[in-house]
């Protein structure tokens, strides 16, 4: 097996093993891989996508991409196709992949500060390569809920002076600047260095709305909540689709001061309720383990775990 840089090949060399890849997210999670599948073949044919290929006997079976962020890099996704190869082989695959890889951005110079999320891979399963490296490591959760009969109702009415209404893209900077608010000192803005400013919240937005890496962002499933008396919005939900009739909430989130009122569980119920009404029959969203408070109101809310992922830090 030889690691080699992902930029040497093509899309016709790395569509099988993403084929694969499609069907493992479509199955484990119920997330179609595809528009991010052809993302990514485009970046690999315009030789612009910075990472590594497993090879066997000349063709890839692994591959392992990441991306920079001016002083920060991000670890995008990996995957090695199990066939033909036993777990022990194929642990030793990705290790030598997210080895290559981690060694790669922290002798990037310049890079300060190294991120990942490998959602499609459970949690430990590639854990001991980060901590090894000086990573801090997170539990995170994949949730979900069905909604074909709609959600557990929220626990108290929507109070009179606060309106939801539609997404409309005039709400990008309002929805910056919540967004900086609500992690100020939270745990997610560790995992996620771009909460902590208005311009990586903007960057942060930029990428959900108009790139495929968390599904295709959907207006008529998104909205925001505005304090009546003030005109000031106070709230946002974002949500994306992973598949036709598949939902994720990219994002959801408060100003501090309109928090334990109720407000998020109406966000949610507004979202699953657009998204019904369009043949959604599912919804799914990520959180933080320790983000006790989030986790309780999700559970209330009638979302389940289907499956458990790690997030990965490293500053120098």
């Amino acid at each position: 097996m030889e690691i080699l840089d992902l930029r040497h090949f093509n899309s016709t060399d790395l569509r099988p093993l993403l084929e694969e890849e499609t069907e493992l997210w479509l199955s484990k999670l119920d997330w179609d891989y595809s528009s991010s599948s052809d993302m990514i073949l485009r970046y690999v044919d315009a030789r612009i996508l910075p990472g590594y290929a497993a090879v066997d006997r000349g063709r890839i079976r692994g591959y392992c991409f990441f991306v920079y962020e001016g002083a920060k890099g991000v670890i995008g996704d990996m995957f090695v196709d199990p066939f033909g190869y036993s777990p022990q082989q194929v642990h030793n695959i990705q290790q030598d992949l997210l080895n290559t890889v981690i060694e790669t951005l922290q002798q990037s110079p310049g890079v300060h500060r190294i991120e990942a999320q490998l959602l499609i891979h459970g949690a430990a399963e590639a854990s001991q390569e980060f901590i090894d490296a000086g990573f801090r490591c997170y539990a995170r959760f994949f949730m979900e809920v069905p909604i074909s009969n709609g959600l557990t109702a929220p626990s108290r009415p929507l109070q009179q002076e606060i309106e939801i209404r539609p997404w409309m893209d005039a709400d990008y900077q309002n929805a910056a600047q919540i967004i900086t608010a609500a992690y100020r000192g939270h745990v997610d803005s560790d995992i996620n260095d771009q909460y902590r400013s208005v311009p990586g919240s903007l960057r942060f937005l930029n990428n959900i709305v108009r790139f495929p890496g968390c599904g295709v962002f959907d207006p008529g499933s998104s909205f925001v909540a505005v304090h009546r008396p003030t005109r000031q919005t106070i709230g946002i939900i974002l949500c994306s689709r992973v598949r036709k009739d598949v939902g994720h909430i990219t994002q959801v989130c408060l100003m501090p001061d309109f928090r334990s009122s109720g407000i998020g569980e109406h966000l949610i119920e507004a979202s699953a309720r657009a998204l019904r009404s369009r043949g959604g029959r599912m919804l799914s969203l990520t959180v933080t383990e320790m983000n006790h408070r989030a986790v309780g109101l999700y559970q209330r809310l009638g979302f389940q775990v289907r499956h458990t992922f790690d997030a990965f830090v490293w500053e120098s």
